[in-house]
């Protein structure tokens, strides 16, 4: 489980992420679930992952690869600002997920040096599919490539998925629109409901090729994200992407979204945040509302991540992680008992005490 949020301002966005990971009460470890990408200059996105890790992973590989199908060689951009806060605990941009560093087709992997355009033989039968990936690879990280070179890495790139897929049930590539290149991705799409559109594609492709082997073993597939960011010429937005692949967005009425562990962390959202909030005073209320579900929920744990957007700058002005031990977080979580207490010495008396017998 985890817990992320993101906050629609008229300033801008604010999004905030725990990174805990619980895969039994034995094994609990830590994953960035805040993905940044910017694919060209006229546009920015920042991704919130709550779900299955393997899904949330799978999706963030298979946008880094369409990317790269597209002539984006390099990772995600990230923008830069200093950092706010004290102490060693803060992070301006903390770690990206890595790049996809194996394709699986059929049951023969290609290694990482196959991908990288070794020469080393692939192992299996699809050795002499394998060295044409690692050609028409080779030439599009290599920033030079040729419409020929990325419609080739394309058409090698669906063929791998395809062959995966076959005999897995309930997987359809046509049905959730991962056949037609002509549909918008992060690079393409000139809205920002199209680029969730597309994450949501990636997801289902996902959790359909995954799903019934999942629950055969009692578990679920099923992922959630939270898209947020900018296209030039259209104004910044928020949206929330269901593991069915279908999306909502934010609005003025409905300024925050929430996936995973949200019930703990909503209350101080509900009566405090409205759009007119400052990035700073959002991003504060957002790390509390983290803060708060910790508190309550073991599943949900630091290093925190922080990051603001403003409006129409295609840039993410400020991003920190909280580790464990932060004061920052330890000196939220007194500030607000400490409210919560007078509070509750302010609140009306009872009769009985007004007027006791």
């Amino acid at each position: 489980m985890t817990y992320c949020v993101g906050f629609l301002l008229d300033s801008g966005l604010v999004f905030a992420s725990d990174s805990r990971t619980n895969a039994g009460v034995d094994y609990i470890s830590t994953y960035s679930k805040m993905h940044v990408f910017q694919p060209s200059e006229d546009r920015l996105f920042v991704l919130l992952a709550a779900g299955n890790l393997a899904t949330t992973q799978a999706v963030l590989n298979r946008i880094h690869r369409d990317l790269l199908a597209k002539g984006v060689s390099t990772p995600p951009g990230v923008g830069s600002g200093p950092a706010v806060g004290i102490g060693s605990s803060l992070m301006q941009q903390p770690s990206q997920p890595p790049q996809e560093t194996e394709v699986f087709a059929d049951s023969c992997p290609i290694s990482p040096d196959a991908a990288t355009g070794s020469t080393a033989p692939a192992a299996g039968p699809l050795a002499a599919w394998a060295s044409d990936f690692a050609s028409v690879t080779s030439s599009v990280k290599a920033g030079n490539p040729s419409s020929r070179a990325a419609a080739d890495w394309e058409g090698l790139d669906r063929q791998a998925v395809d062959r995966a897929a076959v005999g897995r049930e309930g997987v359809d590539r046509e049905a959730v629109g991962l056949r037609d290149s002509s549909l918008p991705d992060l690079l393409s799409a000139r809205f920002l409901f199209e680029a969730a559109d597309y994450v949501g594609r990636v997801s289902v492709a996902v959790q359909q090729e995954y799903g019934h082997t999942l629950r055969q073993s009692g578990a679920s597939a099923e992922a959630s994200f939270i898209l947020g960011g900018q296209i030039r010429g259209d104004r910044h937005g928020l949206v929330l992407i269901y593991p069915q692949g279908n999306a909502v967005m934010a609005t003025r009425e409905t300024p925050f979204l929430q996936i995973g562990e949200s019930k703990y962390g909503k209350p101080p959202l509900d009566f405090v945040g409205h759009c007119g909030l400052s990035l700073e005073d959002a991003a504060r209320l957002c790390l509390i509302s983290q803060i708060i579900t910790r508190r309550s929920n073991l599943t949900v744990g630091p290093p925190f991540e922080v990051a603001l957007m403003p409006r129409d700058e295609l840039r993410i002005s400020r991003r920190i992680k909280l580790s464990k031990g932060a004061p920052e977080i330890g000196r939220s979580m007194d500030i607000w008992a400490r409210s919560m207490q007078d509070g509750l010495r302010r609140l009306p008396r009872f009769a009985w005490e007004e007027d006791p017998l």
